[in-house]
């Protein structure tokens, strides 16, 4: 498994955070709590990552902008929805290509059990 451990102490962080508030929130509730953890916690992040992206040698005028990058490395991203589409599944491989990152947290927050799933590329 890739980055098990990091993948392990980010998942751990994510459960702290669904036990504390449970589900329903706006994701933007959770991602500051999330990064309230990840400080108290030390686990290097960047939040709202820009990405470019590139196209026949041209960067094109709109980015993307990944919810967190951990351990420079993986990107988290967040949900608050009913349940994963495969729209999220397929904006999670676009970010990958993009960062050349090689896996991402996909996690949702909904409901009364915290679902994740990890994309690697």
């Amino acid at each position: 498994m890739i980055y098990k451990k990091e993948s392990y102490d980010i998942i751990g962080t994510l459960f702290e955070v669904h036990n504390n508030l449970g589900g329903g929130f706006l994701e933007v509730v959770y991602k500051d709590a999330i990064e309230h953890e990840f400080k108290m916690l030390d686990i290097h992040f960047e939040r709202e990552k820009k990405y470019f992206i590139n196209y026949k040698d041209v960067v094109l005028p709109h980015q993307f902008f990944a919810d967190f990058v951990v351990f420079d490395k993986i990107i988290l991203e967040i949900k608050s929805v009913k349940e994963f589409h495969p729209k999220h599944i397929a904006q999670c491989i676009n970010y990958l290509k993009v960062s050349k990152n090689k896996l991402c947290i996909l996690v949702n927050f909904q409901n009364d059990s915290l679902e994740f799933k990890r994309i690697v590329l």
